[in-house]
């Protein structure tokens, strides 16, 4: 690899911002899920806990990444959060697809290898399209 692109990889994914995004991340699924797990508990239909779960997920993320990750409070983001978060679902349904067409891993492992290129999808999109960092 180029040294350049190497340097310039190396500004955009391991710096404080990254690393931020990761351990917020972390923080944002177990909130998720906390919630599922709740509602569940609580009697919640399971569809019903999946859309309440997500719903209060995207917004709780869009305030933990805004503010602790890009050190940004501006709701009017919320929109572009969204979308960026419709692209990255979207590319992880593809690479899904694609895995599960191209080699014999299961659901549950072709998943499980998506998730660090949707994260760094996720990241770029809210680092250049959302936050504007």
């Amino acid at each position: 690899m180029p040294l350049p692109l190497w340097n310039k990889l190396k500004g955009t994914f391991f710096n404080k911002t990254f690393l931020r995004f990761a351990i917020v991340g972390v923080v944002n699924t177990l909130f998720g899920v906390g919630l599922y797990c709740l509602f569940i508990y609580l009697g919640v239909p399971y569809r019903l806990a999946v859309l309440l779960s997500t719903v209060l997920g995207v917004l709780f993320n869009f305030k933990t990444i805004g503010t602790f990750v890009f050190r940004n409070k501006d709701n009017r983001l919320l929109f572009r959060f969204v979308l960026a978060y419709v692209v990255a679902y979207f590319v992880n349904i593809g690479i899904i697809h694609l895995l599960l067409l191209t080699t014999s891993l299961g659901e549950y492992w072709a998943g499980i290898i998506a998730t660090p290129a949707v994260a760094i999808v996720s990241f770029l999109l809210q680092k250049r399209f959302v936050f504007r960092h």
